[in-house]
């Protein structure tokens, strides 16, 4: 087993000393992402906004995107963007909706829409998939996307509370907090498509994070108990050293799997794997400061009628 041990088995870092520096670090990071949140926005799918994607792929060659954007522009539909989808042959078009009142079906706007963008470019690419979401739609989209993060949170918050105690739930829904506001201005400061794949990164983010995060919170509760005499400090970074070898182990074979779909799962699954990856580093190092450094300014005693260990596995180990 020594073999296969990421790090030694007694190992012990003062991560506590570094909270300062982590918590400036921290608070500048959620300051700027809610800062080019606010200012630069988020470039939503056409999950969110309204509109039709169609796929396309060249007859022959690869795709010259700029002459195809100049092309689509010239027939005045609106916001277009195109995107290189997998390989170089292939592209997606999105078209913002013509029909702003649409619900779910197509109007003869958008059917018209449809018809000229083929139309300009059926000599030289062939159609694989058209795709539309309604404006009406993508607001109602917009708003469950939003109410199931703060559920999945809510949640969260009221298992941990009951899970531990109610220090450990703020500590560890700030911390999730953390992650997904900086997740959010990754994506904003990056201009990458935010859209229903994005959601559900977020929601995996926050499942990952607080599965490390009650690891270390076990561990930390069990310590408080064991060694009563210890204080915060102490107690914090003992708990954080025995469990950041399986943090690592974790994270980094996450973090395999995750760069295999960024790097070879497509255009499709782009933005979700890179949400991923980023909630992944974010979130491992969030379990480790953010959460931790919250939880450390609370009094952490256990009380009196808590279970009792043995007065020997309650010694100092480096006494």
């Amino acid at each position: 087993m020594a073999i296969l041990r990421f790090l030694p088995a007694n190992l012990n870092i003062p991560f506590m000393n570094g909270r300062v520096y982590s918590s400036v670090f921290s608070g500048l990071l959620v300051a700027g992402s809610i800062l080019v949140w606010l200012m630069v926005g988020l470039n939503t799918g056409i999950d969110f906004r309204g509109g039709f994607v169609i796929e396309v792929k060249t007859l022959e060659g690869a795709a010259n995107v700029e002459e195809l954007r100049e092309e689509l522009g010239d027939l005045n539909l609106g916001d277009i963007s195109l995107q290189e989808f997998g390989s170089d042959r292939e592209v997606l078009i999105r078209v913002q909706s013509q029909d702003e009142g649409m619900a779910t079906d197509l109007s003869d706007a958008n059917k018209q829409a449809i018809q000229l963008v083929q139309e300009q470019i059926a000599d030289r690419y062939e159609i694989r998939r058209t795709e539309f979401v309604g404006a009406v739609v993508g607001d109602e989209l917009r708003r469950n996307a939003i109410y199931a993060v703060i559920a999945a949170l809510g949640s969260i918050m009221i298992y941990i509370w009951f899970r531990f105690e109610w220090p450990f739930a703020i500590s560890a829904i700030l911390a999730l907090a953390h992650d997904i506001i900086t997740t959010i201005g990754l994506f904003s400061l990056s201009g990458i498509e935010f859209n229903l794949a994005t959601v559900a990164a977020l929601l995996t983010i926050a499942g990952y994070s607080i599965n490390d995060t009650v690891v270390i919170f076990d561990r930390i509760r069990d310590n408080l108990k064991k060694y009563k005499s210890w204080d915060n400090d102490t107690i914090i970074n003992t708990s954080l050293s025995q469990t950041i070898s399986r943090t690592l182990m974790t994270s980094i074979t996450t973090l395999i799997a995750l760069l295999a779909i960024y790097f070879f799962g497509g255009a499709v699954l782009g933005g979700f794997a890179l949400a991923m990856i980023w909630g992944v580093l974010i979130g491992t190092y969030s379990s480790i400061y953010v959460a931790s450094t919250i939880l450390s300014r609370f009094d952490l005693r256990p009380s009196d009628d808590d279970d009792m260990l043995p007065t020997h596995e309650r010694n100092d180990p480096k006494s």
